[in-house]
């Protein structure tokens, strides 16, 4: 198995509220401790804020506010990850919970009922677990019911 292969079948299991979820490793830049959440009065729903990351300004978005969770501030982390939004690579921050922990599996097709920001399931014990596409979850985000009227991009 070649190095790009053992890459694309590595995912990062996060708590996202209640629910589990999992993310492509290869997108993920870092798991951020919790470190000052700078908020706007402009801000939205689907964007909490913004953290200054590694010299970078990085949006925080309300994942929840998508996938149905519930927020928690229980043992908060940043996952920081790129994701391609509108044909350009963008650094994204979602609040995460719980313990992570890094897997290796194959991806299987999503069911029909599925979101599109859903991009398989990865099997795990008696689980399966909902694989997340964070381009296709960050467009949902800024779909006009969920962002602001003022026009300002997450």
């Amino acid at each position: 198995m070649t190095l790009t292969e053992n890459a694309r079948d590595s995912f990062v299991l996060v708590h996202i509220g209640d629910r589990r979820f999992a993310v492509a490793a290869d997108a993920v830049s870092e798991l951020s401790p919790p470190v000052r959440l700078h908020t706007f009065p402009h801000t939205t729903d689907p964007v909490s804020g913004v953290i200054v990351r590694r010299g970078r300004i990085v949006p925080v978005c309300n994942a929840s506010a998508v996938l149905g969770g519930r927020r928690s501030s229980a043992n908060l982390f940043y996952l920081v990850a790129e994701c391609h939004v509108a044909g350009s690579a963008e650094l994204l921050a979602i609040p995460v919970n719980g313990e992570s922990e890094l897997v290796s599996g194959k991806i299987q097709p999503p069911d029909d009922t599925a979101p599109s920001y859903i991009s398989g399931t990865l099997p795990a014990g008696a689980d399966s677990i909902p694989v997340l596409d964070l381009g296709i979850l960050a467009g949902t985000l800024r779909q006009p019911s969920l962002s602001s009227s003022s026009g300002v991009p997450l």
